[in-house]
């Protein structure tokens, strides 16, 4: 990043940044740039591709349909039901 781009980035953002802030702003942008730099220099022709470095498990149980209550069950504590189906009072009129 240069000066030019920062001084358009102050400007998009609306901030005033210091003397000492564009400094260091402009210093961590150049060490990512050499950091950038050292990993374009990598050869990795033969290394795999991969979204993560260490390998994800993910422990799940089986995913399996089962019902373990029985609609009787659930209505013994409804005040009122009909027809195998909850009544509740009227909320919209």
């Amino acid at each position: 990043m240069d000066k030019e781009t920062l001084r358009k980035l102050e400007l998009l953002n609306q901030l005033s940044l210091t003397d000492a802030q564009k400094a260091d702003v402009l210093g961590f942008f150049a060490n990512r740039e050499e950091e950038l730099n050292i990993l374009n220099a990598m050869n990795t022709e033969n290394t795999e591709r991969m979204v993560h470095v260490m390998p994800i498990m993910t422990v799940v149980r089986e995913d399996v349909a089962a019902q373990p209550f029985s609609r009787d069950d659930l209505q013994k504590g409804a005040p009122e039901t009909n027809q195998g189906y909850w009544c509740v009072p009227r909320v919209v009129e």
